[in-house]
């Protein structure tokens, strides 16, 4: 992926979730602002139906005008052109309060003409339902005779109570927006280091391929002197170097083929090929390279046939064996069985080697894992082999596993489609 296009891939993920986040939150305070109407609306209510009680009960008639007004949000005043008990008043305002299910604190004080002076009623919580006394101020109101006063303390935290689900919804989109954010951090923190790595790879690769060249044209050339051709133990010597450095060549060009198939997707060349003969080509080529190992080849049918890249099918099926011959403490004795069931083919590279532990084996197709043991010291490599053979069946859709046997050693199992 092109770092422009992972850019705006990022930008609008960005942009669509803190757009639904603003949409939530202006969601939420349209949703408050219904609430408090609401409210509103029913402590309006609650309180025309208390002056109807109040006027029946003296057998007033109930005046036309509106008698109740919204000071503030949370203070009304009643005007009431009668005078009334301040129990019988309490009484109807929890009866109402309830009925319309306005279920929360409210405070209540009614005016004296005589003091000139508002007192103070009650304040009704509704945890307990039980009245505590305070000490509460309501300011007189001009050119009104009889009427109470009305305030809800608490209403601010029952509207809010009554949004728990908008408020959880917006506290929800605020943590996927910060676990976005951190995850977008760690993804370009990630593509930062393995670009550094990748360009430490192939600066490190490249540079060890000049000095190295010149060192396998010297050698070679070093091996046709006469003088060293009539000395046997020279003529070792130059043959250990010859090897040694073809060896790192061998190194060094699969970490360079590595970084080229992470960088360029790896094209396969498909063909109808036949398992077993290429299984038995390259059990000819190990042989050349190990002489004391034992390979046996177990397969149902003498056929059978599945679309691979015969190069990269080829290569796999060597990496498997040449681990399994490297990581033994013995002689190495590999099976290799070819099975069909009803969906697709199976092919199993058992050995008798060292295993691998249980909690190694999760990382084994890792780039450049290597498990830590003395076997693993002795060999040479970079960890790159697993990887590969990872990356060709994930590009040939087949399936790959690894367990260990009961006694010892190994079973590769991979499913052919």
């Amino acid at each position: 992926m092109k770092i422009n296009k992972l850019n705006s891939i990022i930008i609008l993920g960005l942009v669509a979730i803190i757009g639904i986040l603003i949409a939530q939150l202006l969601w939420t305070k349209e949703a408050f602002n219904i609430e408090e109407k609401k409210f509103s609306q029913k402590a309006h209510i609650a309180l025309l139906e208390v002056v109807k009680h109040l006027y029946k009960s003296d057998n007033h008639e109930i005046p036309t005008e509106n008698p109740i007004k919204k000071i503030s949000n949370d203070y009304y005043i009643v005007n009431i052109d009668n005078d009334f008990e301040p129990e019988i008043l309490e009484f109807y305002l929890n009866q109402e309060f309830k009925k319309i299910n306005l279920i929360t604190d409210f405070e209540y004080a009614m005016y004296n003409c005589q003091s000139d002076e508002m007192v103070y009623g009650n304040y009704i919580s509704s945890a307990n339902n039980a009245s505590k006394k305070a000490t509460v101020y309501f300011p007189k109101h001009k050119n009104l005779v009889y009427y109470f006063a009305i305030r809800f303390p608490s209403q601010t935290s029952y509207l809010f109570s009554s949004l728990k689900f908008w408020f959880i919804l917006s506290l929800a989109l605020i943590v996927i927006l910060l676990v976005y954010v951190y995850s977008i951090y760690t993804i370009i923190q990630q593509k930062k280091y393995s670009e550094l790595q990748r360009d430490f790879i192939n600066n490190m690769t490249h540079e060890f391929k000049t000095p190295l060249s010149s060192i396998l044209i010297a050698s070679n050339y070093l091996n046709k002197q006469e003088a060293i051709v009539k000395d046997e133990k020279l003529e070792k010597y130059t043959q250990i170097i010859i090897n040694q450095s073809n060896k790192l060549n061998s190194h060094i060009e699969k970490i360079l083929n590595i970084e080229k198939w992470d960088n360029v997707p790896m094209v396969l060349d498909k063909q109808k090929l036949e398992v077993a003969p290429i299984i038995e080509g390259v059990i000819e080529d190990i042989k050349l390279k190990y002489s004391n190992i034992d390979v046996k080849i177990k397969t149902i049918l003498p056929k059978i046939s599945i679309d691979a890249d015969a190069f990269h099918f080829s290569n796999l099926v060597y990496n498997l064996i040449d681990n399994s011959i490297k990581y033994c403490n013995s002689t190495p004795e590999i099976t290799i069985k070819i099975s069909i069931t009803y969906t697709h083919f199976l092919l199993e590279i058992i050995d008798n080697g060292i295993g691998i532990s249980e909690k190694n084996l999760p990382f084994i197709f890792d780039k450049f894992y290597r498990i830590s043991n003395q076997k693993s010291n002795e060999t040479d490599g970079f960890g790159l082999g697993l990887y590969y053979v990872k990356k060709v069946c994930t590009l040939h859709l087949w399936k790959i596993s690894v367990k260990n046997n009961p006694e010892n050693g190994i079973t590769t199992s991979i499913r052919l489609t």
